[in-house]
């Protein structure tokens, strides 16, 4: 105190120097919670453009955090999920498009009241992400469809007019599907493949010689069994009498 008050730095100087510098809202609340992937018995927990996660019921309970507040989730390439940057304001949230420059965005706007605490009960309570193919990429909060499979991280980010008040972690990485995963056989597979496509080629070539075999017969029978006219028959039907139109000429007459 003496120190203080003589007009020398006390060694409590810094540090308060340092509490009073220091910007306001660099810090966000850290909620213990690791966003979670669907049970994989759910059908389509990952297809080549979605994934499912389980909702964060209940990790929202904070006295920081208030009903209106938006909570966003952040969707990011594993290998940018380190550089991400929380927004200061809800305006200048990163979007769809801007995903290949940035390497993530944020989507999926709700609030706390949606993700209440307990037993879900009967209800299915999942969030789909990339499952809006009707937005805009340009449009805030656009759930647009992901653009590659991946790998993908998540987390869910808590907003105010303030700035960003909390995050949970990151999730670990979500790999989506692949078409090239889903043709790909096993040799033995492959084979058998290779053997039904050869048996239905052979029956299709069966089925089309036994077709045009039944038209070669039916065309030689009709035409077989038809008389069909010629000039020389025409000329001979000319010369047909019919004999009830002629008299028969009188025999013995005098």
């Amino acid at each position: 105190a003496m120190g203080l008050s003589g007009g020398q730095p006390g060694p409590l100087m810094p540090p308060l120097l340092l509490l009073i510098c220091l910007p306001l809202g660099t810090g966000l609340e850290r909620i213990d919670y690791v966003p979670q992937l669907s049970p994989a018995t759910l059908a389509g927990t990952r297809t080549q453009s979605t994934f499912t996660l389980e909702q964060p019921r209940g990790q929202f309970s904070r006295l920081n955090i208030s009903d209106s507040d938006p909570i966003w989730l952040v969707v990011a390439h594993s290998n940018a999920s380190q550089n991400f940057i929380a927004p200061q304001r809800v305006e200048d949230s990163p979007v769809p498009a801007d995903f290949p420059q940035k390497g993530y965005y944020l989507t999926l706007m709700a609030n706390r009241a949606l993700y209440p605490g307990g037993q879900p009960g009967n209800q299915l309570r999942v969030l789909r992400v990339g499952n809006d193919t009707g937005c805009s990429p340009t449009t805030r909060g656009c759930n647009h469809p992901l653009p590659g499979p991946g790998p993908y991280r998540v987390k869910f980010l808590v907003m105010s007019d303030r700035g960003p008040v909390a995050e949970t972690e990151w999730s670990s990485d979500t790999r989506l599907q692949q078409a090239e995963a889903l043709q790909t056989a096993p040799g033995l597979r492959s084979a058998g493949t290779v053997v039904i496509i050869a048996i239905l080629s052979v029956l299709l070539a069966v089925l089309l010689t036994a077709l045009l075999g039944l038209l070669i017969y039916t065309c030689y029978d009709t035409c077989g069994s038809t008389p069909i006219s010629g000039p020389g028959e025409l000329a001979f039907m000319r010369r047909y009498n019919p004999h009830h139109m002629f008299s028969r000429p009188a025999v013995g007459g005098s």
